[in-house]
């Protein structure tokens, strides 16, 4: 099995790992965050999956279809949704959700539909400018980049306001500001790490680069989610509970990283 093939297994483990993980705490406590980020975390999980298949056995159009719409697209949205349904309340939450899940529904019908203007070499990962007209690339480039801004910041935000020890009175947790704090920096490093398959590509090939920005970024995001779990008994709320890839809005003020709940 080639590296990229390896990393990207690894990957789509990880994020399945991570994903089942945040669905136990749906299911146990039925927050709506959690359930948009266990969504955005499955397709993580299918977006890595289907780097998994192009690698092991070449590209076609519905391999780098399926990539490109759960690992470019629709997946860093949906974790970004469960940081504005953590901050900013349900009343938000249900605004956002309702526009995400619009956009998502077409963003899917304009990739599904999209034809392809090059070929594809199965041996190569395709560039989106090589095959695709400017709509899903235009897609990516905004849900991507607008989403991973809003949990970077937030997870910033979030640490700090820890560390100054601004933590809502009475929040649920026996955990100390300076871990969660911590949690949040691992949250912000991990999402730059996801934005940086670009700059790998000047050390190792496309494929390559892309497997190892992905695998790191979500690894370093769930070591993250984990430090919240070491030594607590009870579960963690995350970043705030109301006030969201994280802005304040409500009489919440963050105290927990948003993939710790």
């Amino acid at each position: 099995m080639t590296l990229h093939a390896v990393l990207a297994a690894s990957a789509t483990l990880v994020s399945l790992a991570f994903a089942l993980s945040t669905l136990d705490r749906w299911l146990a406590r039925r927050k709506r965050h959690e359930a948009a980020w266990t969504i955005s975390l499955f397709m993580f999980a299918a977006g890595s999956a289907a780097l998994w298949v192009g690698a092991a056995v070449g590209w076609g159009e519905w391999s780098f279809k399926a990539f490109y719409l759960f690992g470019a697209i629709l997946n860093v949205p949906f974790l970004a949704l469960g940081t504005i349904e953590l901050l900013a309340g349900p009343t938000h939450g249900r605004r956002w959700m309702a526009i995400v899940a619009m956009l998502s529904a077409f963003c899917t019908g304009m990739v599904v539909s999209a034809p392809l203007v090059g070929p594809i070499d199965p041996d190569v990962l395709p560039q989106g400018k090589d095959v695709f007209e400017a709509g899903p690339r235009i897609a990516a480039a905004v849900a991507s980049g607008v989403a991973a801004t809003v949990i970077f910041v937030g997870a910033i935000w979030s640490a700090v306001r820890l560390l100054r020890g601004r933590r809502r009175p009475g929040a649920p947790t026996s955990l100390p500001a300076g871990r969660l704090a911590l949690a949040n920096l691992f949250i912000a490093v991990g999402t730059l790490v996801l934005s940086a398959g670009g700059v790998l590509n000047s050390v190792v090939d496309e494929m390559d680069g892309f497997a190892i920005s992905l695998v790191l970024g979500i690894s370093i995001i769930f070591i993250g989610f984990l430090i919240t779990n070491a030594g607590s008994a009870a579960p963690v709320p995350a970043l705030a509970e109301p006030l969201a890839w994280r802005p304040p809005a409500s009489e919440a003020l963050v105290e927990e990283p948003a993939l710790a709940s």
